[in-house]
């Protein structure tokens, strides 16, 4: 739908119990300015009166939790939809005269910058049952993301303040290796692993069925490099249990996220599609088909996509002595964070990708700019893959 289709523009500041709509015609001029009861009769009066005057088009500022039913109620009469990020409300606000912060006013800069930048505005998110569904799961899953972080640094600081050496042999994902979580909910850490001895944790460890030979060597030999015994030890290692358990109880509670995500996609041809790239898993895959909204048509081109996503550079230039690129500081998140996580994955286990990698590296880019260098190759190959409807094809990245 274009700005030529519509005749009414509804600027909706969303909030718990009562909303504030503003709506304004093609010149500009105020039919609507009241607050509105967060309620689906009070909402689809307002819209009924206001389709009076022609097409309408409704535009929130936040498109999940208290706005969802606005949204709901205004597809079900077959309105359009919108919603206006937070940055470009802000700046759209800073056009126009005042200074203050109410509902009113926010009501009014929304509407006013859907009439007047409607480039400005977004897809308000999904209305099909999946994607919502999906939707709730990859914010319930970044949840506990983030929840696993934070008891992984909890873990990490007891052991770096009680037992470096032991801390350092528990770099990068040995940390959370089921083998280790057991071990440290079973001995609580260095301490109690010395009393036991390697060969009593060995034949535990074999007991459990855990594949921990070469840890527990490892371990061991740090254990051995440190005699004396840090102040809070002791309670250190009487913590580290529960923390390992949490670690455990969560990696679990993502695994069943997982499968639930699989299952709700189970047949989804553009999921298959999305995994059959190197370094795109079913997560990384939800997340990507989140962030465009389920359908890649909404996006002219690749470089379109890469731009909304936030991995294209952005150029810089003022007269003649300011001219370069920069990394882009926007973009979607969660399509970003998408798509540079399989770009870290993929340039870590795919060879071609690897090879990528390494010669941004040697052309003087630092770890962060070669990884997003290989998200915006990748984007044009997952745009073509997604408008095309097709696997994946090796020689398509070397291209």
């Amino acid at each position: 739908m274009t700005p030529d289709d519509i005749d009414v523009w509804v600027g909706l500041d969303v909030g718990k119990s009562a909303h504030h709509a503003h709506a304004l015609d093609r010149d500009g001029n105020t039919l609507y300015d009241k607050p509105l009861r967060q309620d689906e009769k009070a909402i689809r009066t307002m819209l009924e009166r206001l389709s009076g005057h022609g097409r309408v088009l409704l535009v929130v500022d936040q498109p999940n939790t208290i706005g969802s039913l606005p949204l709901t109620v205004a597809r079900s009469m077959g309105v359009p939809v919108a919603y206006l990020p937070g940055s470009a409300m802000r700046r759209t606000a800073q056009l126009l005269p005042g200074a203050a912060k109410t509902d009113r006013r926010d009501a009014y800069v929304i509407a006013w910058a859907a009439l007047k930048l409607p480039e400005s505005l977004r897809d308000a998110g999904p209305d099909d049952e999946t994607l919502a569904a999906l939707k709730i799961l990859a914010g319930h899953d970044e949840d506990l993301a983030h929840e696993s972080t934070r008891h992984i640094n909890r873990l990490r600081s007891l052991l770096l303040q009680t037992h470096p050496a032991f801390e350092r042999v528990l770099k990068g994902e040995r940390a959370t290796r089921d083998a280790t979580l057991a071990l440290l909910e079973h001995y609580g850490g260095p301490t109690g692993m010395r009393g036991a001895g390697i060969e009593r944790v060995r034949q535990w460890a074999r007991n459990e069925g855990l594949r921990a030979g070469r840890i527990i060597d490892d371990m061991f030999k740090a254990i051995g490099e440190q005699t004396v015994t840090v102040p809070g030890t002791a309670m250190a290692e009487s913590i580290i249990p529960s923390i390992a358990r949490d670690i455990k109880t969560i990696k679990d509670r993502r695994r069943d996220l997982a499968a639930q995500v699989e299952r709700l996609l189970d047949g989804h041809p553009l999921l298959t599609v999305l995994t059959s790239m190197p370094g795109i898993g079913v997560r990384t895959a939800s997340n990507i088909l989140l962030g465009i909204g389920g359908d890649v048509t909404h996006f002219k081109s690749a470089a379109h996509l890469a731009a909304y996503a936030g991995i294209a550079p952005v150029t810089s230039q003022s007269g003649t002595s300011i001219k370069g690129e920069r990394p882009a500081r926007g973009g979607n998140k969660r399509l970003k964070n998408a798509l540079w996580q399989s770009a870290f994955v993929a340039s870590t286990k795919h060879q071609p990708s690897t090879a990528y990698y390494k010669r941004k590296r040697e052309q003087g880019k630092h770890h962060n700019a070669a990884i997003i260098c290989l998200a915006r190759r990748r984007c044009d190959v997952i745009y073509s893959m997604l408008k095309n409807g097709t696997l994946y094809q090796e020689q398509t990245l070397a291209a």
